[in-house]
């Protein structure tokens, strides 16, 4: 399979991280994969840290020609200058956030396992969809996204679909075909060495 076959690649930040070392953790991540685009997600709600960590990680993505998308801040994306956002609670807020950030802005949709609520995402002009967890993991409601899931949304729909939440080096290698994207979050930046521990999973895809 060549490169430009094979999924792309979308990391998740940390919940929480140090401003003073995780940028340059991120840009060796970075530079060490293709990835397509990042997504900030914190834990906090405090938006002082949340726009000091969007500036530096924005920073570090843009140098690199990387898109930055935050996770259910709508209001925060222009403020910030990030290129879209990452809803977690599937395709509510989808035609709305749509309309108001315009046709460039990258909007996307976590839909759990639901195929109903990934089909209305799409139809509301979803850039993604994302399914999950496909592994063990506490995203969403820990209901697993099974393989039969992903090949019926490649075979019957086109928005793209993201595979993401306890993903291992199996995992990605099974759902290689019937998947347009892996996110990787916690898999990697639990690692002791997240670069090492991404470059493995990214090479898995072939």
């Amino acid at each position: 399979m060549a490169e430009t076959d094979l999924p792309q690649l979308y990391l998740v930040t940390p919940p929480q991280f140090e401003l003073s070392s995780f940028p340059d953790q991120l840009a060796r991540a970075l530079d060490a994969v293709e990835i397509a685009c990042l997504r900030l997600e914190l834990a906090t709600r405090d938006e002082d840290t949340i726009a000091r960590a969007a500036d530096a990680c924005r920073e570090v993505a843009h140098a690199r020609d990387i898109a930055i998308v935050i996770a259910d801040h709508v209001l925060m994306v222009e403020r910030l200058g990030l290129d879209g956002v990452h809803f977690t609670d599937g395709s509510r807020q989808v035609r709305k956030t749509r309309k108001d950030l315009g046709k460039d802005a990258i909007v996307g949709a976590f839909c759990g396992t639901s195929r109903h609520d990934g089909m209305t995402a799409g139809e509301q002009d979803a850039d993604y969809v994302a399914f999950g967890p496909v592994g063990t993991s506490n995203l969403g409601t820990g209901e697993i996204a099974g393989r039969d899931l992903f090949q019926w949304w490649t075979e019957m729909i086109e928005v793209p679909i993201v595979a993401e939440g306890g993903l291992t080096e199996a995992l990605v290698r099974d759902f290689a075909p019937v998947t347009d994207f892996f996110s990787f979050g916690e898999e990697i930046w639990t690692a002791e060495d997240p670069t090492a521990a991404l470059t493995a999973l990214a090479a898995a895809r072939a």
